[in-house]
């Protein structure tokens, strides 16, 4: 029987994807959380799992066939994070790792977050082990609540459009490549929504379905940084993360739309008041 562990198993994605693999007889699963008491209520294996720690994560992937490797929360030693639970898993046996990427991975991803992403497929690509790329867009039940407690969403991106991804389309994707891992061997999905969107769209049809008065407000890079930093007086790399987010609508890097959701998880990708509907 294959062993299956899940990462993030108390999160959104994570949760979808143990729930969606928890009644397949041909999978004894493993759900790898940081707190137990958190975990889905779901009778299997659940172990304590902190990427930053080589020695526990390496103890609780011995004995994993393939692990769903959901990214760490953002931080500014996610890069060391994701290295370590590579490592880890390589030490362990694990033999194939499905990693939730980002769409436009690269070391000069505009969207600075999706460098810490390149900078774990080059790990996993030199670990030795299978693995397959899921680069989710930014996700479509995330994205309205960007908005303020006025309804604002606010940041330079223009007129540039996204086409986000429902976290249970990614979830669909994710459960139908660990069933069949090897169908999908080095192979990287680009998951997005089924159209592309300005934020403007985006904030009015969230609007509808959220019963609330929502709308985009453009402004320039300066001013983004500026409010950001006086209001929250975060670091530089979460300032750039913040607003990296709005250019790379803006500069288009994350508005092309494929088909690979509809490929993997044999349905058509959520529209956006789907995707808020639950």
């Amino acid at each position: 029987m294959t062993v299956i562990a899940v990462t993030g198993a108390s999160g959104a994605v994570g949760g979808l994807v143990a729930r969606a693999l928890s009644d397949d007889f041909r999978t004894d699963l493993r759900l790898l959380v940081r707190d137990p008491a958190r975990a889905p209520d779901i009778d299997t294996d659940v172990r304590v799992c902190d990427y930053a720690d080589l020695a526990a994560a390496r103890s609780a992937l011995r004995g994993v066939d393939t692990l769903f490797l959901v990214s760490a929360s953002e931080s500014a030693d996610r890069r060391q994070q994701h290295r370590t639970v590579v490592g880890a898993a390589a030490e362990a046996g694990v033999r194939y790792v499905v990693y939730t990427s980002f769409a436009g991975a690269a070391p000069d991803a505009t969207f600075t977050l999706g460098r810490d992403h390149a900078d774990t497929e080059a790990a996993l690509r030199r670990s030795g082990m299978g693995f397959t790329f899921l680069r989710d867009n930014f996700y479509a039940d995330v994205l309205p609540f960007f908005a303020d407690d006025r309804g604002v969403i606010r940041g330079p991106a223009g007129e540039g459009r996204v086409a986000p991804v429902a976290r249970a389309d990614v979830a669909d994707c994710a459960a139908a490549v660990l069933r069949s891992p090897g169908d999908h061997a080095g192979a990287t999905y680009t998951l997005t929504g089924p159209e592309a969107l300005t934020l403007a769209e985006v904030a009015a049809r969230a609007g509808t379905v959220l019963g609330r008065d929502l709308r985009f407000e453009d402004e320039t890079e300066e001013a983004a940084y500026a409010w950001r930093r006086e209001r929250y007086g975060a670091e530089q790399w979460q300032l750039d993360a913040w607003v990296s987010t709005y250019t790379a609508i803006r500069d288009g890097a994350v508005a092309d739309v494929t088909d690979h959701v509809g490929r993997l998880a044999g349905h058509p990708p959520r529209t956006l008041e789907q995707a808020l509907a639950g």
